[in-house]
């Protein structure tokens, strides 16, 4: 097809799938920053240090630390799905897997911050 203003509209579809596309990457990146403030900034910090009343009474590990980044993702995602004992609750059923895998690439970002 070459009829006037195809090439317009092309560059007009192919704007509205990028602007579609960086919109749905904000969302995630939102949900990602709201599902931690919901479920885990109130024993783990606002940044990750684990620097809250909360935290400190459960010993709350700094999820910016080494000992918690060299962990692998499945080993993150395990703990988050399943607890840790006492101190860390199962999210298994709670939250969608994808989710968690969310909560994961967020904990990887805090370090970046720190």
């Amino acid at each position: 097809m070459n009829f006037p203003g195809f090439r317009v509209l092309r560059m007009l579809v192919a704007s509205l799938a990028i602007t579609f596309a960086s919109a749905a990457s904000l969302r995630a990146d939102g949900d990602a920053t709201s599902l931690y403030k919901a479920k885990c900034a109130v024993c783990h910090g606002p940044d990750g240090s684990g620097n809250t009343t909360m935290g400190k009474q459960m010993q709350s590990p700094d999820l910016r630390s080494d000992e918690v980044q060299k962990q692998t993702d499945v080993q993150l995602i395990d703990a988050t799905t399943n607890g840790k004992g006492k101190k860390m609750p199962a999210y298994k059923g709670k939250l969608t897997d994808d989710q968690i895998k969310q909560l994961v690439a967020y904990i990887r970002e805090l370090a970046k911050k720190k």
